[in-house]
């Protein structure tokens, strides 16, 4: 009899786990993988505004000769190799600073630094469009120390468009990153460091032979995140230069938004550019694990 009772009871949690589980696993399918499967048969089919015909691949070989669509790609892995580097080595920088036990006012500086990625997108954007005007405090400041003779304009010239957006996207996601740092690096055991300390060590070589190899997990993790983000940017590029000049700064998701709402919309290509941007992302990941896995090996 009581284990009967035992059996029910056990039955019973188990129904009602599969219950808490079942409705979540719903929802996710149809918010989550439904779309993805609707929008790659979308991606299949092609046509102006809401009348479309099945097109099979051709959306996909189109990718191929659409010279906006390079130029988008090319103005994306631009940002990708320079900004992320940049990015996660000033992350690191800035954890292991703000690690240190004798840095006072500590709260203060990682709250400080951690504020932007928390502001809004729009306004973060609208702001450096201003710092960054013809007649913005960037200019003002470099003629005030005499390092420009006359105004730059930033937002109108191609080369200069895309480093104000490298900055933007710098000053935003850089605390962001800090923050899984600062967490790695306060879960490593003190007495390493320590035992570095008695063989001579200095700061620089323990950061360099203890801090980043117990980091690595956590420095892979931020570089697949921060190429996912990079590969999908659209706030920046849309608020503060909206692709321009001359499409210089154009993203591949400003690419994607055109074709479905600024051009005649092309919702078919628009899906099809959106799964290249999903091969990029899987592609690369797993570019990264392999090289994380060869360091490994080599360690």
């Amino acid at each position: 009899m009581h284990k009967q009772k035992v059996h029910g009871l056990e039955r019973k949690q188990q129904i009602i786990g599969w219950g808490f589980v079942l409705i979540p696993s719903l929802l996710i399918f149809v918010f989550s993988f439904y779309p993805m499967i609707q929008s790659f048969f979308l991606s299949l089919q092609s046509g102006k505004g809401i009348v479309y015909e099945f097109v099979g691949f051709k959306n996909y070989i189109r990718l191929f000769s659409d010279p906006m669509f390079k130029q988008a790609v090319a103005n994306t892995f631009l940002y990708l190799i320079i900004q992320v580097p940049i990015m996660l080595l000033l992350g690191l920088i800035i954890a292991a600073l703000l690690n240190a036990p004798s840095l006072k006012f500590r709260g203060f500086y990682r709250t400080a630094i951690f504020l932007p990625c928390v502001t809004s997108l729009v306004a973060y954007s609208v702001l450096f469009k201003s710092i960054f005007a013809y007649d913005g405090i960037v200019n003002r400041f470099f003629m005030a120390i005499h390092v420009l003779e006359e105004p730059i304009s930033w937002l109108l010239d191609p080369f200069w468009a895309k480093v104000v957006i490298i900055i933007a996207i710098t000053w935003r996601w850089t605390g962001y990153n800090m923050i899984f740092y600062l967490a790695g690096m306060q879960n490593i055991d003190t007495s390493i460091y320590e035992a570095a300390d008695i063989d001579g060590a200095s700061k620089f070589q323990q950061f360099k032979l203890i801090t980043i190899p117990l980091l690595k997990p956590i420095i892979l993790l931020t570089t697949i995140m921060s190429t996912n983000g990079t590969l999908q940017l659209f706030d920046e590029a849309m608020n503060i230069t909206n692709g321009g000049p001359g499409n210089s700064t154009m993203t591949i998701s400003q690419y994607i938004y055109n074709q479905s709402f600024v051009y005649t919309p092309n919702f078919g290509y628009a899906a099809t550019i959106s799964y290249a941007i999903l091969f990029m992302v899987a592609v690369l990941a797993i570019i990264q694990f392999k090289v994380s896995k060869v360091g490994d090996q080599n360690d």
